[in-house]
């Protein structure tokens, strides 16, 4: 039992750490393409790119707290997420421009906080496809940074990588917060929800 709370603990004082710095993110303002130049420099711009984190762990959060238990329904909102990121990417390295990015991405931090503190429970395409929404609009943020470098697609290979661990810490986080302490994820869930409102209103 010691060990299972310390787990439990140790996940939830890390998911709490990486939302709490991420209430101090804007949105992709002054990205700079230098930063974009291989695996590891892809793999470590979403922990930097703190919107990004928010909405990673986020999603692997809700998909934790929201499923009726262990198995496939846990992945529908993370694969979605990642595979609709790689789609936007791909899109905006071919310079294909989307309306309100931006605006999207700061929304996007208000559903999937909202998510979190309602633990709303959808079908799994649906959960796929309403993350993956979002998750296009990540892309073409990062596929625009991109566009032009000579590693872009190992430099989208890091930043997968890093979508897949992101999302696997909100799962663990939310896999064991979802019986004991969940007021801690509505909690997070929350600051994920204010952080992106509060970038909506500095937006209109």
């Amino acid at each position: 039992m010691r060990i299972a709370l310390s787990h439990r603990h140790t996940a939830a004082l890390l998911f709490m750490a990486a939302s709490a710095i991420s209430t101090s993110a804007v949105a992709h303002t002054g990205a700079e393409t230098h930063i974009h130049s291989s695996f590891l420099s892809g793999f470590a711009h979403p922990f930097f790119g703190l919107d990004h984190l928010a909405t990673m762990v986020a999603v692997g959060l809700w998909s934790a707290l929201a499923a009726r238990g262990a198995g496939r329904e846990l992945l529908w909102g993370p694969v979605g997420f990642a595979a609709m990121l790689l789609a936007g990417a791909v899109l905006g390295l071919q310079g294909v421009a989307l309306p309100a990015v931006e605006p999207m991405i700061a929304a996007s931090l208000l559903a999937t906080g909202l998510l979190v503190v309602s633990r709303l429970r959808v079908p799994g395409l649906v959960a796929a496809l309403g993350v993956g929404v979002f998750a296009v609009f990540h892309g073409v943020a990062h596929g625009h940074e991109l566009a032009g470098s000579d590693s872009a697609w190992q430099t989208l290979a890091g930043m997968l990588a890093a979508t897949v661990l992101l999302h696997g810490t909100g799962l663990a986080a939310g896999w064991a917060l979802r019986h004991h302490h969940v007021w801690l994820a509505r909690a997070a869930g929350a600051g994920v929800a204010v952080f992106g409102g509060a970038l909506l209103a500095q937006m209109a």
